[in-house]
């Protein structure tokens, strides 16, 4: 049981490697949650040893982190090795997405519990095996609550949310949009059709977090998505996570 949000993991949570000769399935006792930020420090030395810059990504369900971790992938794969650790409370569904687009991939199944924690990264990593001086993307669990809670030993946090959530999310979930490096608004391809105030929910954003970058993006169509490539080399040395 979580003593901090109440979820309940059932004391397995499932790690599975993709791309290799074959999967392979860990059950996994998930750790006493005290020991959180002991071993997110522990992930982060980990690895800064190895020069790799892990970046969480959050946001709440179907706000398109998988879409876009896919065309990152695909598109910066062929200059920079790029590994994912795929968190959802079941199927490998977008862990097999990202491995067809080229990544590296660990899908962890948190059953019931709805965030990673630091526990299920020092686990992962190994299995991942990502190179040094690679970026390893954490893809969370769909919730704009609980894993802002959660230090994971990544190096920088982004938050994606969508047009489509309204423009007062930052209002209504201060704690995640205030540990934010970087706020991606995804889907503006739909801008036309929503009632969303650009203008306004940044304003709200740097309100919370006045160093994060906001960057307006399209992860189906493509649009805004140099600024965000641009921005990802300066995240191991700009990145930074507000604890709770």
């Amino acid at each position: 049981m979580c003593d901090t949000c109440g979820c309940d993991a059932d004391g397995a949570v499932r790690l599975t490697t993709l791309g290799r000769s074959r999967s392979r399935v860990v059950t996994l006792e998930q750790d006493v949650l005290a020991r959180n930020d002991d071993l997110a420090a522990r992930n982060r030395a980990w690895l800064d040893r190895r020069g790799i810059t892990a970046i969480n990504v959050m946001s709440s369900p179907g706000s398109g982190k998988t879409t876009l971790l896919e065309r990152t992938v695909a598109d910066l794969g062929p200059d920079r090795a790029v590994s994912v650790i795929e968190g959802d409370q079941e199927t490998l569904l977008d862990a097999r997405r990202l491995s067809a687009a080229g990544a590296r991939t660990v899908q962890v199944n948190t059953g019931a519990g709805c965030h990673l924690d630091a526990a299920m990264i020092a686990r992962a990593l190994p299995e991942l095996g990502p190179p040094d001086g690679s970026t390893v993307f954490i893809e969370n669990v769909g919730n704009l609550v609980c894993p802002a809670l959660f230090d994971l030993g990544e190096r920088a946090r982004v938050v994606l949310m969508s047009v489509t959530e309204g423009a007062d999310k930052p209002l209504k979930y201060p704690h995640m949009f205030r540990g934010a490096d970087a706020v991606l608004l995804n889907k503006i391809d739909l801008l036309p059709y929503v009632d969303f105030d650009v203008d306004a929910c940044r304003a709200a954003v740097l309100r919370l977090s006045p160093g994060a970058r906001v960057l307006p993006v399209s992860a189906t169509r493509g649009d805004g998505l140099d600024g965000w490539y641009g921005w990802l080399p300066g995240a191991a040395a700009t990145g930074r996570w507000l604890a709770p």
